[in-house]
Order: C-alpha cells, then structure tokens, then sequence
C-alpha cells in the first residue's frame, strides 16, 4: 500500500515551528504539522495551587479545538458549561508531558500555563501539541531569567511527542486524519530528548495488537520524535 500523501511509512509530515507568534504571551508558537496547526501560548503567574508545597512551581496545560478546526463546526465546550471528555483528556496529557520537561523547584513559586489551541485539525493534534508546547514553555522560562525572575532555566530536558499506527496491517509513523480514522491500532508517543519514554498511550481501535508490534510503533515514534528534537533546537537556539 502507499500512503495518500506519497510519504514513506516511517517519515513525519512537514514540521514548522514559528516562534513568538503572540505578541503578549511570555512564550508562543506556531507549529504546523502537515495540515494541523496548533497555537501554543504560555502565560506565567506568579503564584501557585494549593497543591503545591511552597517554594515550588506548577506547569499545566490547557486544549482546545476551534469550532472550524475540523471538516464540519463543533461546538465550544463553552456552550456545554464543561470542558469535554477528550479536551480534559488531552491537556491532562499534555500537562504531565510539560512537567516532565521542568524542575519545578527551581522554577519557583511560579505558575506556567500553556494554552494549546487548535485552528485546524489533521490528526495528531495531542502529540503536535506537547511538541509546540514544550516550544513555548522554554520560551517563557528563558523570558522569566532574562527579566531576573528566575536565576536560570528550570528546564531539565527537551520533549516532544509524535503518534504512530497500524493501518491496513502495516505500521506507520504521525498518521494524518485519512489514516487515522481507519487505523486498527493507534498510540501516542511522548519522548525526552534522551529517549526515555515520558508516556505511552496505546489502543487497539480495531483488533489487538502484538507486544511485537507495538516496539515496532515505539521505534517510529523514536525515530519521529528525534527529527522533531532537532526542528525544537532550531528554533530554540539549542540547550538552556
């Protein structure tokens, strides 16, 4: 089989990261994979949730979907007076994917929030999410050393996240919407720049699938996420 859009089974869609989109977020991105486009903004406050023991940080994570990001017009969970199962699914995702990037000590008693917003959906729009995310969240923690809030970066590692599928029995790598509305199998990888698994979601959506099968997913996904390592240091300048 060949894939609708000519690229091989283990190759990403074109990644584009363009930085400081927003002009009032202390950090923000753009970041386009193939035809999804996620607006990611981190805003930071300078206090923390109840939760957190004192001298601590907090990173979170807040999604989205705009009503026109897909085929037909959904609508805002604001009309339903509560956020829906799969948005407070993902940014729960996503807000675990962002700690894991900090040290929330050094970060102090601040609080960062990352708002990942989607303005068009072509699949993998959680993965595309923790990737952007993670984008602006440095940024802004660079802006708190750089206005003497903070005495350096508490960012510890590099993370990135990228799904992976099985369609029509053959395993591929960042599976757009054609793909993964008819995938038998779909798991959603989050790496940080050493490889080590930060989460790892999988789903048989069609049939199980094999312990096999699913370190051949986990291999795409490491091979995805070091090339979307690399488009993060671009933008970034390199290490903090």
């Amino acid at each position: 089989m060949t894939r609708a859009d000519g690229r091989a089974f283990d190759q990403l869609r074109p990644v584009k990261i363009t930085a400081d989109f927003i002009q009032f977020a202390e950090g923000s991105c753009l970041i386009e994979c193939g035809r999804t486009k996620v607006l990611c903004c981190a805003s930071v406050e300078n206090r923390t949730p109840p939760h957190v023991p004192e001298g601590s940080g907090w990173v979170t994570a807040e999604y989205a979907m705009l009503p026109r990001a897909n085929r037909e017009r959904s609508r805002r969970d604001i009309s339903r007076l509560k956020l829906s199962p799969r948005s407070a699914e993902i940014q729960r995702l996503v807000g675990r994917s962002l700690r894991a990037a900090v040290d929330l000590d050094k970060l102090g008693e601040h609080t960062v929030t990352v708002d990942c917003d989607v303005l068009q959906g072509d699949g993998g729009t959680r993965t595309a999410s923790v990737t952007g995310g993670f984008v602006a969240l440095a940024l802004a923690c660079r802006r708190m050393v750089e206005a003497g809030l903070l005495a350096a970066s508490p960012i510890r590692r590099y993370v990135t996240g990228v799904s992976a599928g099985i369609v029509d029995d053959q395993a591929m790598l960042d599976l757009q919407y054609s793909e993964d509305s008819r995938a038998q199998v779909d798991l959603n990888c989050v790496m940080n720049e050493l490889g080590e698994l930060v989460e790892l979601q999988g789903t048989g959506e069609g049939r199980a699938f094999t312990p096999a099968e699913q370190q051949e997913l986990v291999r795409l996904c490491a091979k995805g996420c070091r090339e979307l390592l690399a488009v993060q240091k671009e933008v970034l300048g390199g290490r903090f």
